[in-house]
């Protein structure tokens, strides 16, 4: 961690808003610089490596390939194809699925009328494949899922030269819509040029901003972490941890506090005789004042009856007294 977060603090992680599978988050205070290189590094990994679910293969009853139609279906499989390539999964499992559709009569063909085990969840039930335009026309077909990461071309995968009809389907498995940051400007005490990162991320339902955030910081941090196999610091006197710059805010917390809590007797304008006895005696504070007892006072070289009225009388002013006799300094 940079040096000057021990100047700064730690930078707070915000959500700014969260509505559904959209939020926004603010990450600040940061080191100049340090936005666009944390917003361009999350940016990178949560668009390219978050696991997913998509269809990847497809076999309709009837057809051989993508450039046929079928009777009675207002889509051709082209357009099939494409619908089919925006319905939204979550996979449970890692293994490869079959799901099955069948249909007869006329109308929308949504997804809600796929037939699939417990282990997937179609998060987009009313997206229309396609339409029935004539009556007695059916519509069959096997929807292969799969499990990846990121986006996985038909080129780059085997085909199934046995299973005649069976269709690919370019897969998209990233469960991440849109990614979006914004580096902005920030201050802390005199310091006016340190960077606020806003970052903003949408998925398709099957995993929160939240954990894909999680996600790619998990990702970011193996790979740094390859660098640091030996476990030798290079230069620890100009870098920090969290434990340190947390050591340090606590430090200065209770240092104001301590500040904020000490108010000196000098402004209760006791009479050099009473101010010195009090001093002498280790009271230098009204929050130490208020803790003694009469019989302490008493104790205290050149404190009399007269000294003792003058302090209660002080006090009093302010609406605070000594404590009781029993009490303890």
């Amino acid at each position: 961690m940079h040096i000057i977060q021990e100047e700064i603090g730690l930078p707070k992680i915000k959500i700014e808003s969260a509505q559904g599978n959209h939020a926004v988050f603010v990450i600040s205070p940061l080191p100049s610089g340090y936005g666009m290189t944390l917003g361009n590094a999350f940016r990178r990994v949560l668009l390219s490596s978050l696991p997913g679910a998509a269809i990847t293969a497809v076999k309709i009853e009837g057809v051989s390939h993508e450039y046929s139609t079928l009777p009675g279906v207002k889509d051709s499989v082209l357009d099939i194809l494409l619908n089919l390539k925006q319905v939204r999964l979550k996979k449970h499992s890692k293994d490869p699925e079959v799901m099955k559709l069948s249909v007869s009569k006329e109308g929308d063909v949504t997804t809600k009328m796929i037939d699939h085990s417990s282990t997937i969840e179609i998060l987009n039930p009313d997206h229309v494949i396609t339409s029935i335009t004539k009556r007695g026309a059916k519509f069959s077909m096997e929807l292969t899922v799969e499990k990846g990461v990121g986006y996985l071309p038909v080129g780059l995968r085997k085909k199934d030269k046995k299973d005649i009809g069976l269709i690919q389907i370019d897969a998209i498995y990233s469960p991440v819509i849109k990614v979006k940051y914004d580096v902005g400007s920030t201050r802390v005490g005199q310091m006016t040029d340190l960077d606020k990162l806003t970052l903003e991320i949408e998925t398709n339902g099957s995993i929160t901003p939240e954990d894909a955030l999680k996600f790619s910081a998990s990702v970011l941090k193996s790979y740094f972490d390859l660098f640091l196999m030996e476990k030798e610091e290079v230069e620890p006197d100009f870098q920090s941890d969290v434990a340190r710059v947390k050591a340090k805010e606590i430090e200065e917390h209770e240092e104001e506090f301590k500040k904020e809590t000490y108010t000196p007797i000098e402004i209760l304008n006791f009479s050099p005789r009473t101010l010195n006895a009090l001093i002498n005696g280790g009271i230098g504070s009204i929050e130490q004042l208020v803790k003694c007892n009469p019989s302490k006072l008493s104790n205290f070289r050149g404190f009399g009856k007269k000294a003792m009225t003058e302090v209660s009388d002080a006090l009093a002013t302010r609406g605070l007294k000594l404590s009781e006799d029993s009490g303890n300094f």
